[in-house]
Parts: C-alpha cells; sequence; structure tokens
C-alpha cells in the first residue's frame, strides 16, 4: 500500500526508503505516530504562543490606547488631581509608590525582552527549547505584558501634564486622538504583516522544521537578516504616536510613554545600508501591486532575488 505524496500525512511516504511501499495499515500507524507526535506537539505550542500574543495584543491595545481614549468620551471621574501642586504630589506617599510600581513593571519587562535576545542567552535557550525558542521568547514576552497592565498603578492624586477639558474640544480632541490611534493600529498590523509575522512568532520556524526546511531566516537574503538583526520591531513611529497622543496625560502615562520610547529607540540600530535595502523593497512592493497580472510572474523572481 503506498501513499500518495499529495495526502495530509504525505510524510508517511517520505519517511520510508526509496522504492519500497507501506505493507499495512499498522506499519502507517506505526510511523504516522514516530513520524508527527512531536510535529504535533511543537504546532500545538507554537498555536498556544499565537493565541497568547494574539489575545496579549488586544488587551495592549485597550490598555495603552482606547481605554485612556473612552475615559475622556465617557465623563468619568478626572485621572489626576489639578488642585494639588506637583511639590506636594512628588512627595505623596501613595503616588511615589504607585511611581516604584510601575517603574518595576516596566523594568521586568524590558529584562525579560532583553535578556532573552543577548545572544549568550540566546544561545542557550536555541539549546534548551530548539525550534520553539521564538514561540517561547514570544510567549514569556505575553506574559510579562500581561503583568504589566494587570498590575499597573494608575497615579490619581498627582495633576495632569495637560488635560484638554475646554468646549467644544473635550469631545472632538478625543475623536481625533481615536482616529490616529485607530490608524496607526492598522498601520501596525499591515507592517507586521508585511514583516513575515508568522516567523516574528515562530510558528514559520515549527512549520519549517515539521517539513525538514531549516530555519526560515535562513532562507532569506543577507540584507533582508541584516534589517532583522537591526529593526525586529518595524512600529516605532506608529507606536510613539499612540504613547504620547492623549487627551489626557497622568504622570503615569507619562512614565510609560517616556520609559518605551527611549525603549524603542534604543533597540533600533538602522543604518544607511539598511535604509537603502527598506527602499527597494517599498519600490518593488509598490510595482507589484501596480503591475498587471501577466507581470506577476517577473515581480516574483525579482522578489526573491531581494
Amino acid at each position: 500500500m503506498t501513499i500518495s505524496a499529495d495526502c495530509w500525512f504525505w510524510r508517511v511516504t517520505a519517511a520510508a526508503p526509496s522504492g519500497s511501499s507501506v505493507s499495512s495499515v499498522g506499519d502507517i500507524n506505526i510511523i504516522m505516530a514516530s513520524v508527527t507526535f512531536r510535529d504535533c506537539f511543537l504546532c500545538v505550542s507554537a498555536l498556544i504562543t499565537f493565541v497568547s500574543v494574539f489575545v496579549t495584543g488586544a488587551d495592549f491595545v485597550r490598555f495603552v490606547s482606547f481605554r485612556a481614549i473612552y475615559h475622556n468620551l465617557s465623563g468619568a471621574a478626572p485621572l489626576c488631581r489639578d488642585s494639588v501642586p506637583w511639590s506636594v504630589a512628588l512627595r505623596d506617599g501613595v503616588v511615589l509608590k504607585a511611581i516604584a510600581v510601575d517603574v518595576f513593571l516596566l523594568v521586568l519587562f524590558s529584562l525579560q525582552h532583553s535578556l532573552l535576545a543577548w545572544t549568550p542567552v540566546k544561545q542557550v535557550c536555541q539549546n534548551v527549547f530548539g525550534v520553539l525558542f521564538r514561540s517561547v521568547y514570544c510567549f514569556t514576552t505575553a506574559a510579562a505584558l500581561q503583568i504589566l497592565m494587570h498590575y499597573w498603578q494608575p497615579v490619581t492624586s498627582a495633576p495632569c501634564l495637560w488635560s484638554v477639558r475646554t468646549a467644544p474640544w473635550d469631545i472632538w480632541f478625543p475623536l481625533i486622538c481615536f482616529i490616529l490611534h485607530f490608524l496607526c493600529w492598522a498601520i501596525i498590523c499591515s507592517i507586521l504583516l508585511i514583516f513575515d509575522y508568522p516567523e516574528l512568532l515562530g510558528i514559520k520556524q515549527v512549520y519549517y522544521e515539521c517539513l525538514g526546511l531549516g530555519d526560515p531566516l535562513l532562507l532569506k537574503s543577507e540584507r533582508a537578516q541584516r534589517l532583522y538583526a537591526h529593526l525586529r520591531h518595524p512600529v516605532c513611529v506608529e507606536l510613539l504616536t499612540v504613547l504620547w497622543l492623549l487627551p489626557t496625560f497622568p504622570l503615569d502615562r507619562l512614565l510609560l510613554a517616556v520609559y518605551l520610547s527611549a525603549y524603542l529607540i534604543l533597540a533600533h540600530s538602522l543604518d544607511a545600508q539598511d535604509c537603502a535595502y527598506l527602499r527597494r523593497q517599498l519600490r518593488s512592493k509598490l510595482q507589484l501591486f501596480s503591475a498587471p497580472l501577466e507581470g506577476s510572474d517577473q515581480s516574483n523572481n525579482t522578489h526573491k532575488t531581494d
């Protein structure tokens, strides 16, 4: 009994020696159990990571963006106390405790995000987790973000840096912020898809491992690998806009915006070669969308060459 290569378990035939065939259903079950158990484990792990990252991403959008804007639109109690002088607020034990907790949460997140990406630690983790390392990295990042969002302490006993409360801007400015935040998040999602989102999450590594194709990053061009090493989060401008553009800006938001802005800027190290490569890729994408359908084969060959 020979299994066709286009079946969903085509790897059974691939696992058999050349010129041989699978003789019985029992042989099929044995081969499938020996070949696909590890693959199923890898796929389930990658799927769990994908779900956790997706849920955490939605929670982060709500935490950093729409919850603050909705607070203004809903007419809820103010996020700060403008009647309290800064000199008094910065000596208040409640304010200092909230700031200390928030700083600790930010440092915890940045340690996780940077320590696992540090080359010595990364090599050890790759030896331990193998092809699942990227999935483990994304899962722990999602966990660190969930901890940050769950235990974040708003500073409500200090004045705001600014708060738009004058009519009609108390209505229009939050709406403008909502529209701009929505556009920024849409751009962020689009850029992540263009920058090989499955590879960033570790899904592609597991898929390629199951098919025996090796590391997908090694199949990219040297210029693409160089760019990915310098710019793993291509959403800097949009995320900075989301962090700083709010109708009300309390002290804890200032702490969050300053820390994450500095972290984003320091983590990026683009140079002239990377920018030139990005410009070429942008031109090729624009040509791909503007070219007629009959020119798609030529565009695909150009994309593979880059």
